[in-house]
């Protein structure tokens, strides 16, 4: 025997006129429309950090030295130190560029807070004119805070005819602040190394093909 429902425990069935029905349908709308704004405006602004992140970081190494990266200076240092460092100078291309690039010494010892120029040979193997980028790093990275960079060819596009070689200097000197360092204390050497990469639009590109076969055979330059 079936026991009939308790009046009092049965929702309402609610009933709107078709003004109502129209309201709600616009409301939810509008609420949709706003939903997908705010949406795509969370995307826009994290694309633009996304972005802005690349330049601000590498401001940020360039200033503090993060990283291995070397400080950018203006002019020389205000006092040399009697503290001796040898200073090696490395160079790298990547897949893509048919250059051969090495710097014409290896290693040259500076008192901290001497300015020294070096240069590098690059030269273009490959039978067509090539544009290529050279990115930086300084070993040990705690160093990088110390290496101050007055001139430099990193980060501004070489484009170089068939056959073409160029010198490019580097001016720098080592901060007479990094004596005072407990962490390097006992440091005798520091690393400056270069890798040259094929460009586009002022950028490396790591991983581009370029011209295949052509090696970097660097006892020609």
């Amino acid at each position: 025997m079936t026991t009939p429902a308790d009046p009092s425990t049965t929702a309402p069935v609610l009933a709107y006129t078709p003004e109502e029905k129209e309201a709600r349908r616009v409301a939810a709308q509008r609420a949709a429309r706003r939903t997908a704004v705010v949406c795509c405006g969370v995307v826009a602004v994290m694309t633009g950090l996304s972005f802005a992140a690349v330049p601000l970081y590498d401001l940020f190494c360039r200033v503090t030295g993060f990283g291995g990266t070397p400080r950018v200076g203006t002019g020389p240092a205000d006092t040399v130190s009697d503290r001796g460092m040898s200073v090696r100078f490395d160079a790298n291309t990547s897949q893509g560029v048919s250059w051969q690039f090495k710097p014409e010494v290896r290693t040259v010892d500076v008192k901290l807070g001497e300015t020294k120029t070096v240069f590098y040979k690059i030269a273009n193997t490959s039978t067509r004119p090539t544009t290529g980028i050279a990115s930086f790093n300084v070993q040990p990275d705690l160093a990088g805070a110390y290496f101050v960079k007055i001139q430099c060819f990193c980060f501004t596009e070489q484009t170089l005819q068939p056959g073409e070689v160029i010198e490019a200097p580097v001016v720098f000197y080592v901060d007479p602040a990094l004596a005072k360092d407990r962490n390097l204390r006992d440091l005798s050497t520091i690393t400056l190394s270069y890798t040259m990469f094929p460009s586009k639009d002022g950028a490396p590109l790591a991983n581009a093909e370029g011209d295949k076969g052509k090696g970097n055979d660097k006892s020609q330059l």
